[in-house]
């Protein structure tokens, strides 16, 4: 293999190897030339230049692999734009032209796939040189788009994005043709077709307006049913792109104000709004959604919702922190409102896969995104929504008998909204560690009454919730394990007629006693009595 390390391919020594070998050979010495290309002079570059595109020309019709063609593609772009880039219009016309052939045979599928990434490679670094040709070069790879199958399809959105990233704005004539393609692919039934659009189309709203105001309900929709049946890697790409482009509605970036008659921006309710319909509802129409409400049953899938979530998380990032520090309390009105809906909450899986998404959209922002003080700022707006929705359990509790007691829709609602806040505001005190103190003294949040309040919550999930929230709190300030053990204790004996308070207080006994092993310093010895 160290004859494969030259500037020219050694195509003596390659000749007398086996062809398994052969294509070895060419590959190390791609490898070799991606490398040594940009260590090497400009001149000595010009001067090979001629005898290097005949090399590389003859693997590009030799039906290379998937590794070959793309370091093949690297090789060529970079050999044109470090040497003379005049004749890379000749590769690209050369390209096109095995594009569109109709040849069958078994070596011409792998020539046009490397004829098709190889044209992204060159408009990708050459850029705006290659202007001229780029409306004959799309219309070329998006006609052949109609009949390929998924790996062309593949290839083609990749090339695509290519093209759009070296071209930028140049590119602006042809974007409502990109979007028609890249939106039928987004919903492909290969995934890794609908990887490569959703990559396609977030570089196409770096500069294509329409994407973030006038079709962006018809985008988030596509983004719905792309969610469906979808693995990982498509839930990441599509939720980076849904992410990214209701992010850029609620803040534009300044260059890419929309043309006059457009939408100047969208506001937060507007875009929780479109995530929460793809959440309850996911892509379906209105009739088929509207049917299956009648019918009972939930038309939307555990994939979508992750998605959903995903993408939510990716439109907060985007903004960033101190967007998210300013509009943390819209914000977090507009998750407790999704993690109480009905629909979201339909049957027990339901509720258990909502509050999950909640509380991942809450751990992956907060915990990340915010400073020391912002967090402690959200720990007492997280206070509060526990305090308002006790209220509201305290009302419904007293106003009617037995019966209204279990049917309440405000009960039923809370406990989804308070595990999501307390089980968050456990982890940013225990995070916080001791600079939580301020929290725990502070008369206006009061937030040790608030959370032991919730322990006589009349569900299991809403007590459990708040009896880990103090275990948080014993972990965070080992000073407060001893108290809180002789407060919850004291309760639970005062207590001990109502079934409520023994199991809330009995709970968070059990909690303060398990988290002890996590405090250096322990507690007495005569707690155990």
């Amino acid at each position: 293999m160290e004859r494969a390390h030259s500037l020219l391919l050694n195509e003596e020594a390659c000749s007398q190897l086996a062809e398994h070998q052969r294509a070895e050979f060419v590959f190390e010495w791609l490898s070799y030339l991606k490398k040594l290309l940009p260590a090497t002079d400009r001149a000595d570059i010009k001067q090979h230049q001629r005898r290097l595109v005949e090399q590389l020309s003859g693997i590009l019709i030799g039906s290379p692999g998937p590794p070959a063609r793309w370091l093949l593609a690297h090789c060529l772009a970079l050999l044109y734009r470090l040497g003379d880039p005049l004749a890379a219009s000749l590769l690209v016309e050369r390209c096109n032209d095995i594009i569109r052939s109709k040849d069958d045979s078994p070596s011409g599928l792998p020539t046009r796939l490397a004829a098709i990434a190889c044209l992204g490679s060159l408009y990708e670094q050459l850029g705006r040189m290659l202007v001229g040709s780029f409306k004959e070069t799309l219309a070329n790879l998006l006609k052949a788009m109609r009949n390929a199958e998924s790996q062309g399809r593949y290839e083609i959105m990749l090339s695509v994005e290519r093209i759009l990233r070296g071209l930028g704005v140049s590119a602006v004539p042809c974007h409502r043709d990109v979007y028609k393609a890249a939106r039928t692919c987004l919903t492909d039934r290969s995934m890794a077709v609908r990887c490569a659009a959703a990559k396609c189309l977030l570089e196409l709203q770096r500069e294509a307006v329409f994407l973030w105001t006038t079709e962006l309900e018809n985008v988030a929709t596509l983004c719905f049913r792309a969610f469906e049946g979808s693995n990982y890697e498509v839930r990441v790409s599509v939720a980076k792109l849904l992410g990214t482009l209701l992010a850029t509605a609620v803040e534009p970036r300044p260059h890419a104000a929309p043309r006059q008659g457009g939408r100047s921006r969208s506001s937060l309710e507007e875009v929780m709004d479109l995530l929460t319909g793809g959440f309850l509802r996911g892509g379906a129409g209105f009739l088929r959604a509207s049917g299956d409400m009648l019918k009972g049953t939930s038309s939307v899938s555990k994939d979508i919702r992750i998605g959903v979530t995903q993408a939510c998380v990716v439109f907060i990032s985007t903004l960033g922190s101190s967007w998210l520090e300013a509009n943390f309390p819209a914000l977090l009105s507009l998750l407790m409102e999704l993690a109480s809906h009905g629909k979201a909450t339909h049957t027990p899986v339901d509720a258990v896969v909502t509050r999950c998404c909640v509380s991942f959209i809450l751990r992956s922002t907060l915990g990340s995104l915010l400073g020391e003080k912002a967090q402690t700022n959200a720990a007492k707006q997280l206070c509060l929504a526990v305090a308002t929705q006790k209220r509201a359990v305290d009302e419904a509790l007293t106003d009617g008998n037995m019966e209204s007691r279990v049917s309440a829709a405000d009960v039923s609602a809370s406990q989804h909204v308070l595990v999501c806040c307390l089980l968050e505001l456990g982890r940013l005190i225990r995070g916080l560690g001791s600079t939580a103190a301020p929290l725990v003294t502070d008369g206006s949040t009061a937030l040790l009454d608030t959370v032991i309040s919730v322990l006589l919550h009349p569900v299991s999930s809403a007590r459990l919730a708040a009896a880990w929230c103090l275990r948080c709190v014993a972990m965070a300030m080992p000073s407060q394990g001893s108290l809180l053990l002789d407060r919850c204790a004291e309760r639970l004996v005062a207590l001990k007629s109502s079934p409520e308070a023994v199991a809330g207080y009995g709970g968070a006994v059990a909690a303060l006693v398990a988290g002890v092993q996590h405090c250096p310093l322990g507690i007495p010895h005569t707690k155990g009595k």
